[in-house]
């Protein structure tokens, strides 16, 4: 069942759903993260019973929530939201299709509400930005070459794969 003791972010977003608004399984806890093309969303699997993330196409400055609905802000804006729409769906598909640790993990996606979702696991934990940020000194070369060494092994999966 679920976790109780896991916190719950207090950030809230105009852009982004109510606490509580069921997508698909999917209940939304909170949004955890918002840039300018989607919203981040702690949710729970009703299905799995296990905490996901779900990812939503929210370009804010092309379009606006209209009760759960996602519309563009005007004609004008119609045709780069679509393309938009269509390349977060396009790197849904090809998330979904490797299978490496350090390439982040698609369990589902879907179209909906004049947007689409994925859904992802939910990593706990701090950035490599906020790291850095945080950080007394520049990185060392130790933590680097760690960091670079998993990249390097997932952009070599994906050239092999669709390069």
């Amino acid at each position: 069942e679920d976790d109780p003791t896991l916190p719950l972010p207090a950030r809230r977003s105009g852009n982004a759903l109510p606490d509580g608004t069921h997508l698909a399984e999917f209940q939304i806890r909170a949004a955890v993260g918002e840039g300018g093309f989607g919203i981040v969303y702690m949710a729970w699997d009703d299905v799995l019973k296990r905490q996901v993330a779900i990812k939503e196409y929210m370009p804010w400055s092309l379009a606006a929530r209209v009760g759960r609905r996602v519309v563009p802000n005007a004609d004008s804006t119609a045709e780069t939201f679509a393309l938009g729409l269509h390349s977060f769906i396009n790197e849904a598909q090809l998330l979904a299709s490797f299978d490496h640790p350090s390439l982040l993990k698609v369990y589902r996606f879907w179209e909906d509400n004049g947007t689409a979702y994925m859904v992802m696991p939910l990593y706990d934990g701090l950035t490599l930005l906020d790291t850095l940020r945080n950080a007394a000194s520049a990185p060392s070369e130790a933590l680097l070459m760690a960091l670079l060494g998993p990249l390097t092994e997932a952009l070599l999966v994906l050239s092999a794969d669709h390069g």
